[in-house]
């Protein structure tokens, strides 16, 4: 009697072909969920961009009318009131003070 082993080689080979194809679909799925994460992602990068763009545009709009009426306020105030503007806007420097002549009671220096 000639020795004959418990298995076929041609079962290994149908077995690799079988895990090979298995591994390859599972492959394929992985690739398909990445792709579709990949998908998402970038639908949700592009949606927040154009939100992000939109609000851009609305503050460049808001920040152009302030200029405007930021120029109006300064050519219709007085000088005095610039001043008087200023010293509030920075308390840490002193306002440039002017010299005046000081005014005796009763209009008269004499």
């Amino acid at each position: 009697m000639a020795f004959q082993p418990p298995y076929s080689p041609s079962l290994f080979r149908k077995r690799d072909n079988a895990s090979g194809a298995s591994v390859v679909a599972i492959d394929n799925k992985i690739e398909q969920a990445m792709d579709l994460v990949k998908n998402h992602l970038m639908y949700a990068v592009r949606e927040e961009v154009e939100i992000l763009k939109e609000q851009i545009r609305e503050l460049v709009e808001k920040n152009s009318q302030l200029e405007r009426e930021n120029t109006l306020l300064k050519t219709l105030a007085s000088p005095e009131q610039l001043e008087k503007f200023q010293s509030r806007l920075s308390p840490e420097e002193p306002a440039p003070e002017t010299p005046e002549a000081p005014e005796a009671p009763g209009g008269s220096a004499v």
